[in-house]
């Protein structure tokens, strides 16, 4: 059976982090199919934690494995994953999502985002009846910018649980070093035990430092790879700071659910605007 394409056809609308919401979020995007079908669309292991509000049909959403009839998704929220996510829709999806830094999930979710971790869960469930009135109001209004508008508002309001400062200092570090900082250094420099740092990254990001290292490292070769021009993949797992060629494939394969190779094959036929997945030094 032919793959089924990404949708080619569709509203995108985008609003950058205001100052106020700086550091909190990457961004917040509207999406409107317009065009009926079967769409397909993976993403690789995403550095960023989405909240989605949806007002159409329902999406199939996966991790790490194809989606199936019983994986549909209305709203919800889902903590980082260590592996690709398949989403499948029907051409008559419509959504605004908040992509939270990996720091704005903490401040928004607070320690709820251990239970978010490698899963998606329902807005109610999330955030209860708050949750469902925020999903009324931005539906009955068709305007993009004033949903945008209700949502911050909505944001702002909730953000009020601050990460602890050795955490919020270790991550950016981790960011700077596009995930090259040994584990153990992090550790040292803030005084603490390498047991401690992963107990507080897990409570307060959901993952393991060193998985959060991986994540950064593979993101840095993706960008390095679309910078343009013909590139050869030893020179990027070289540039990326991984072992070797081999050791590069491997994470692929892991993160994007593919060889490298596949991967630019299949971004290159894909819709630039769908290929966000989050920024990787967005809380430098």
């Amino acid at each position: 059976m032919a793959e089924p394409a990404a949708p080619v056809e569709f509203d995108f609308v985008r609003r950058p982090p205001s100052p106020q919401m700086a550091g909190l979020i990457v961004g917040i995007t509207g999406y409107r199919e317009t065009v009926a079908g079967r769409f397909f669309h993976c993403q690789t292991a995403p550095l960023i934690v989405p909240f989605i509000v949806s007002f159409g049909s329902p999406y199939l959403i996966a991790l790490a494995r194809r989606p199936e009839a019983s994986d549909r998704q209305l709203s919800f929220a889902a903590g980082l994953h260590t592996g690709p996510v398949y989403i499948e829709s029907d051409g008559r999806a419509e959504s605004v999502q908040v992509d939270f830094t990996p720091l704005g999930a903490y401040r928004f979710f607070g320690g709820t985002i251990t239970e978010l971790a490698g899963r998606m869960v329902d807005l109610g469930d999330v955030l209860g009846h708050e949750g469902r009135r925020l999903r009324e109001r931005l539906g009955n209004t068709r305007c993009w910018q004033r949903r945008f508008d209700l949502i911050e508002d909505f944001v702002l309001r909730r953000a009020n649980h601050a990460p602890s400062p050795e955490i919020a200092s270790a991550y950016r570090r981790l960011a700077q070093s596009a995930g090259t900082i040994r584990i153990t250094t992090l550790a040292a420099d803030i005084g603490w035990s390498r047991k401690h740092l992963v107990d507080r990254f897990r409570a307060e990001l959901g993952l393991a430092p060193k998985s959060l290292a991986r994540m950064m490292r593979f993101h840095q070769a993706c960008r390095i790879a679309q910078r343009g021009g013909p590139r050869a993949w030893a020179a990027i797992a070289a540039e990326s700071g991984y072992a070797d060629q081999a050791h590069l494939v491997r994470e692929f394969v892991e993160f994007a659910g593919e060889p490298p190779t596949a991967w630019a094959r299949r971004l290159a036929m894909t819709d630039s605007r769908l290929a966000h997945s989050g920024d990787l030094l967005a809380d430098r």
